[in-house]
């Protein structure tokens, strides 16, 4: 299993866009056949070293995660976040 999570910090910080961009990471489950797992969670603490969103997904191998990175739909939500987002970081492992 390959567990993938990306932290965005969005440039606009309203609760409107913070929905709005966790909304669009959300509607890859069912439109992404690899995806064994999603998960999305918006920041409840708000200090200075929180990220707004945090997006947890789970493959079954580095392969499908590879694919994941270039399905048409999941390229589609990068765009996007890549014009919201001020920053992201990320992080996979397997387990």
């Amino acid at each position: 299993m390959v567990t993938h999570i990306v932290f965005f910090k969005l440039k606009d910080r309203t609760a409107e866009s913070i929905e709005q961009a966790r909304a669009v990471l959300a509607a890859m489950e069912g439109n992404v056949p690899m995806l064994r797992h999603l998960e999305v969670g918006v920041d409840v603490l708000k200090t200075e070293r929180s990220y707004d969103i945090a997006l947890v997904t789970r493959f079954d191998s580095l392969a499908d995660l590879d694919a994941y990175q270039k399905h048409p739909y999941h390229v589609e939500v990068a765009n996007y976040m890549a014009g919201v987002r001020e920053s992201a970081v990320a992080v996979d492992y397997e387990s």
